[in-house]
């Protein structure tokens, strides 16, 4: 089994510098950025354990701290940052950027794993630069936060949520809509049956972990995938939905 070295890198952006850790098999050829969750950081154990399946199966992980240490600190006491989705959509772009100057993953599809808050950056960042970003998976996500800007994703997206998180479902169901807009756009709803929002219960997280391999080797063009069960519902739209020209 190859020892994986994980390498601490810096991204830079207007606020500051964001600390992150990325992991890149010998095989790597794609890489997934993940966005944490709020009040949660680059050593989530949660997305961790996902970033360790990923990287089994042949693709590299960035995992960042979306806040300054700054930020972080006053985060911690007033909570002002976690649901700044504009904020943290600042600095997941510069990341995907950063991955396309780095050596290492200069040229690599990039997929982005959202989880809880982060999700809704993700797909926003997604908008931003959708040729850089080739698939987009969502755990526990609060798409909805991303707005009018959802209908903007042009990259394929996986919604995972929890059956008992019935809450988060139907927001999701909803967010399913607007990311439909574009006819070009695949997206499809996973639910995880008697799950939570944190995934806590046996084996749920795995097969978040195994959903997010599958989708990923599917639409980045890389690793191998795993045979996981039954599909859930494709959402996709009557008919394709054009916004109207730019006045």
């Amino acid at each position: 089994m190859v020892q994986l070295t994980t390498e601490p890198v810096i991204v830079k952006t207007p606020a500051g510098q964001l600390e992150g850790d990325l992991v890149m098999p010998p095989p790597a050829r794609a890489v997934v950025l993940f966005a944490h969750g709020s009040g949660s950081s680059r050593r989530s154990p949660r997305n961790r354990a996902v970033a360790e399946s990923l990287q089994n199966a042949g693709f590299g992980t960035l995992l960042l701290d979306m806040l300054t240490p700054a930020e972080a600190s006053t985060d911690q006491r007033t909570h002002e940052y976690r649901f700044d989705i504009d904020l943290l959509t600042e600095r997941l772009t510069p990341a995907i950027d950063a991955l396309g100057s780095w050596r290492s993953t200069r040229g690599m599809p990039v997929g982005l794993f959202g989880a809880s808050t982060g999700a809704a950056a993700a797909m926003k960042a997604a908008a931003r630069r959708p040729d850089r970003v080739t698939a987009v998976v969502s755990r526990g996500g609060r798409p909805d936060l991303g707005g009018d800007g959802l209908a903007e994703v042009q990259a394929p997206t996986l919604l995972i949520v929890g059956g008992d998180d019935r809450e988060v479902l139907n927001l999701n169901r909803q967010a399913a809509e607007l990311l439909t807009s574009l006819p070009l756009t695949d997206v499809k709803i996973e639910i995880v049956p008697h799950a939570g929002h944190l995934f806590e219960e046996r084996g749920a997280l795995e097969k978040v972990a195994e959903l997010a391999d599958r989708w990923f080797c599917k639409y980045l063009g890389a690793g191998h995938s795993k045979q996981t069960g039954p599909d859930g519902g494709h959402f996709k739209p009557p008919e394709p939905r054009r916004r109207p020209p730019m006045m």
